[in-house]
């Protein structure tokens, strides 16, 4: 699966377009290196993601082409958040 497209249906981004940007500018890594919107992400990867201030590292449980709400939180796990 497409990382933008990961990011979306997971709901950690809201918007497909704004993960692209996001991974456009660098502020993504996938397993330590960093990752283009179109680059394919699999289960056992670890994403680092910068919000702002934030660095928020996860790491993938499931792919699913489309997800409820309630259930889109079990297609990560949360590993650690740290400010920066």
């Amino acid at each position: 699966m497409r990382l933008d497209k990961f990011l979306k249906v997971s709901r950690l981004i809201k918007r497909r377009t704004l993960a692209k940007e996001i991974s456009d500018q660098g502020r993504i890594t996938v397993n330590g290196q960093t990752a283009k919107a179109g680059t394919t992400v699999k289960p056992g990867d670890e994403l680092s993601i910068r919000f702002g201030q934030k660095l928020v590292t996860v790491e993938i449980n499931d792919l699913r082409e489309t997800t409820k709400k309630e259930t889109a939180a079990e297609m990560y796990t949360i590993v650690k958040e740290e400010s920066v």
